[in-house]
């Protein structure tokens, strides 16, 4: 074929409609060229609506490197069935011929540039901190889905990363779910069970442990108020008050019997203190503070 005036070719349709009789053609043998998404839809799914043009943007962003084939399941209800979509929208990625990976429901414009990035073959390392920093802005302003969503997005591009691993295991946490973060811990590879972020959920998850067996928060804070020189029952009180989370609080009171008695109990005090600086993480402002507070002790 011949293009006037030295045209180039006419790109590539990376997106169109699907059927079941062309999935063969359209996906799996194109998938062996080219990854292919397929997109599950039908005209009366309002997430559908809103999820489909974000996809085709990325797609047609992406140069090339991707193809899109739509498939209206009220139409072309075969394929769908064989892949086990009971609901909508699904989105599956194909690639040399199988499927390598995809997402159920409507996600955010930027998570499925990061989808689109990923299955072109872009290098995807440099999203990474910058997620990292989202989701830590995020916890710091409450948005805990925020912080949830960027941390899934980073594990999308690295699975193994600790940092991810450790806050999504730390929402779960916060949501009194131990079980859940038990799991989401598992995730880490062995070679990095070591690691700081990783031992710090441990060490948080080892105080919400003794929940169970600590005394009443209340009862324990009004025993202290009456003697506050009665250690033992301030120590319990900090362990309590960790057990359920708060930290902060214990860490006052570990810091308060340091202050008037360093060597307590054989330094309990300080050990303790020192788990719920590990439990916290070393960047959190309970660690920090904690720090400075009892540098100020032990140097005075």
């Amino acid at each position: 074929m011949t293009f006037i005036d030295g045209a180039a070719p006419p790109a590539p349709d990376v997106v169109k409609e699907g059927s079941d009789q062309g999935f063969m053609a359209d996906v799996i043998e194109q998938s062996r060229e080219t990854p292919v998404i397929v997109d599950f839809w039908a005209p009366w799914c309002g997430p559908c609506r809103t999820l489909g043009p974000m996809l085709e943007k990325a797609v047609h962003g992406a140069g090339g490197k991707v193809r899109m084939v739509k498939i209206n399941i009220d139409e072309n209800p075969g394929v769908a069935g064989q892949l086990g979509v009971r609901s909508i929208p699904a989105v599956y990625a194909f690639d040399q011929g199988r499927p390598v990976d995809g997402f159920m429901g409507a996600i955010p414009e930027s998570q499925i540039k990061l989808f689109i990035d990923r299955l072109a073959g872009a290098d995807m390392t440099a999203e990474i901190e910058p997620l990292l920093e989202q989701a830590a802005e995020s916890i710091q302003l409450g948005d805990i889905g925020g912080a949830a969503q960027a941390y899934t997005a980073v594990l999308q591009l690295d699975p193994t990363n600790t940092k991810a691993i450790a806050g999504m295991a730390r929402i779960a946490l916060s949501a009194g779910d131990a079980a859940n973060a038990e799991e989401i811990l598992a995730m880490a590879p062995p070679e990095k069970a070591s690691d700081p972020d990783i031992a710090g959920v441990r060490a948080a998850l080892e105080l919400a442990g003794k929940a169970a067996d600590a005394g009443d928060n209340d009862e324990l804070g009004a025993q202290v108020a009456a003697n506050p020189n009665d250690h033992q029952t301030r120590f319990e009180y900090a362990e309590a008050l960790s057990a359920r989370g708060d930290l902060e609080g214990a860490s006052e009171q570990l810091l308060t019997i340091i202050e008037r008695n360093r060597d307590w109990n054989e330094g309990a005090a300080r050990t303790q203190l020192l788990k719920i600086f590990e439990a916290a993480g070393p960047m959190s402002e309970v660690t920090k503070q904690g720090r400075r507070k009892l540098s100020a002790i032990l140097f005075s």
